[in-house]
């Protein structure tokens, strides 16, 4: 069993940065590969990224590639998610998942946090 608590989110001027925090319990979480998704209202929940258990593979969707970064530290069990140069389009509430393997799809995740909301204004 894993339980995920998002932090971080807030508001922001477009061009700004958030730093998200995803802190987890359980003794799986070390071995349990963790995505970042996002759900803005009237769409669908999205992949944003996504790191292996080792922290030596990461995954990005394409909107983000080059703004965000994911990170993790298992000895704290946290994975962070760096947002620089935020984009109005980037507003949504924002999970992190923990599921066996890294996989883009909402389906692969079993653990789901509470999310967390972010807003960039223009």
């Amino acid at each position: 069993q894993v339980q995920l608590a998002e932090s971080g989110g807030g508001l922001v001027q477009a061009g700004g940065s958030l730093r998200l925090s995803c802190a987890a319990s359980g003794r799986t979480f070390s071995s349990s590969a963790v995505g970042w998704f996002r759900q803005a209202p009237g769409k669908e929940r999205e992949f944003v990224a996504a790191i292996s258990w080792s922290g030596i593979s990461t995954y990005y969707a394409d909107s983000v590639k080059g703004r965000f970064t994911i990170s993790r530290d298992n000895a704290k069990n946290t994975v962070a998610l760096q947002m620089n140069s935020l984009k109005p389009e980037d507003t949504a509430v924002y999970y992190c998942a923990a599921g066996k393997s890294v996989v883009v799809f909402t389906s692969g995740y079993t653990y789901w946090g509470q999310g967390t909301q972010v807003t960039v204004s223009s």
